[in-house]
């Protein structure tokens, strides 16, 4: 019997309709297009509107998308994980109410947070449940709604972040396609930089706490960048050393959509042409643990079976990690 490794057979999506231009931003705060764009790569983003929606309805859209795309019933499915850094309430899971909601009764599911690392992170758990041979359907899910803890006068950080959610299937595969290799890192040094105060068990909410904007994310941007240049790029390189990959043999690098300055800094390490760089920052902005699987989303097209792709992120934390996959089906 040949190893069992853990392959992506399906994908979906979803993003809300309203486009937050950074035109719309220029009435918002003291900022402008050239600025934005010269800094981020970012021209858009999708924001959910709507009293009553949260992550899961992010993630719900996105699990239906892949389940009728894939003709699958929800009820083979095993685990659904739900990669999210915006919860839709502090204790009652995500996960969990998402995959009741798509029909995934005989599901056992769980929220997973790492920060924009999340979805990476995911993609190492489902993989290894897939691999223990215990599991055979295992739907990992990203969504973040964002747009619920930005303060949209704080222009540092307003411009960067949108709502969305994408979702992919892994399944067992003999022949050597799916998950090969990962590197997967942490520091709590970046504990300070990238955060929200309040609402945790630390500063718990308060009439204080509100009116001090505590709820909302605060970013030492030029710390965050640093680090994130210096740590995306190392792992995706390493992650190829190690694997004896050169830029040639690359097929794609699909890496977290925080920023195109830390994207080309991380290809120019690896020694990647443009092509080989996926890329929809512009049309999302930073989506968190959807960035991921948005860009498999948007790509599928164009993904062929035994394509070598890296996938690399950077998050709050601080959390980074790349991971070496073998594309599994043509679409």
């Amino acid at each position: 019997m040949n190893k069992i490794s853990a392959a992506i057979t399906a994908v979906g999506a979803y993003v809300p309709d309203y486009v937050l231009t950074n035109k719309i931003l220029e009435t918002m705060v003291d900022t402008n297009d050239e600025w934005i764009t010269s800094r981020t790569g970012i021209k858009e983003r999708r924001i959910l509107k709507g009293e009553g929606k949260g992550t899961s309805y992010l993630a719900i859209q996105a699990a239906n998308n892949l389940l009728e795309k894939a003709n699958l019933d929800p009820l083979e499915i095993d685990m659904v994980i739900v990669a999210t850094a915006t919860p839709d309430m502090p204790v009652a899971s995500t996960a969990v109410y998402t995959a009741t909601q798509i029909g995934a009764t005989n599901a056992f599911a769980y929220d997973l947070t790492a920060a924009c690392s999340s979805f990476l992170y995911g993609m190492s758990t489902a993989s290894s449940y897939i691999e223990s041979g215990r599991y055979k359907k295992v739907l990992l899910i990203g969504a973040d709604k964002m747009s619920s803890i930005i303060d949209y006068t704080d222009r540092s950080t307003c411009i960067i972040f949108g709502d969305g959610a994408g979702a992919v299937l892994f399944e067992p595969n003999e022949d050597g396609y799916g998950f090969q290799d990962e590197i997967l890192r942490s520091d709590g040094v970046g504990r300070e930089f990238l955060k929200i105060d309040a609402g945790g068990s630390i500063l718990p909410a308060s009439h204080e706490t509100l009116n001090n904007k505590q709820h909302t994310v605060f970013q030492d941007g030029r710390t965050v960048f640093k680090y994130a240049v210096s740590n995306m790029a190392d792992v995706s390189e390493k992650i190829m050393t190690r694997n004896n990959l050169t830029g040639d043999d690359v097929s794609y690098l699909i890496a977290h959509q925080a920023n195109k300055r830390i994207i080309d800094a991380t290809a120019k390490r690896m020694k990647l042409d443009e092509d080989k760089v996926l890329i929809n920052i512009h049309r999302y902005g930073n989506t968190t643990s959807a960035t991921l699987p948005l860009l498999m989303s948007d790509y599928e097209n164009q993904l062929k079976k035994g394509d070598k792709i890296i996938f690399a992120a950077f998050g709050g934390g601080f959390t980074w990690g790349s991971i070496y996959l073998k594309w599994a089906y043509n679409s």
